[in-house]
């Protein structure tokens, strides 16, 4: 984050003229008490730079993932939901978060969940909803038999 006079001593310009930009939305800044902070990429793109290309062989992987639980009444559906959202949300890296949602069939008690994400940390939830599932912990008490 840049202070308004280092973002004009970087461009060779006053501080009026940068305020200026600020006010006119030409330039993005946050306000912080009394003063502006500019970030780095809101700096790049009033000068046109591009932001830099990702490294040759630093790609990312995604995954997608969907699982069905058959035989599961609104409310178990709802626990788990609760469980997986809350562990989507708390794991993983910040920058690639998880992104999850949930679906309840009422007509076939059944529940899908369908995660996109990085493959580890998908592989975590993966691993959490079978421990979940499988461990007779009471989470799913309400299973409705053979729907």
């Amino acid at each position: 984050m840049y202070s308004v006079g280092e973002v004009a001593e970087r461009l060779g310009l006053h501080v009026r003229t940068v305020r200026g930009y600020i006010r006119t939305g030409r330039l993005r800044a946050v306000r912080i008490g009394k003063q502006y902070r500019i970030a780095r990429a809101d700096l790049d793109a009033l000068t046109g730079r591009r932001l830099p290309a990702p490294a040759a062989g630093a790609g990312t992987v995604e995954v997608s993932s969907i699982v069905q639980i058959d035989g599961v009444d609104r409310a178990a559906s709802d626990r788990l939901a609760t469980l997986v959202l809350a562990a989507a949300n708390t794991a993983g890296h910040p920058a690639r978060p998880l992104r999850v949602q949930t679906v309840y069939d009422e007509e076939r008690h059944r529940m899908k969940i369908v995660i996109l994400g990085g493959a580890g940390a998908t592989a975590d939830l993966l691993h959490l909803v079978e421990a979940v599932l499988g461990a007779g912990n009471g989470l799913l008490t309400g299973e409705v038999e053979d729907a």
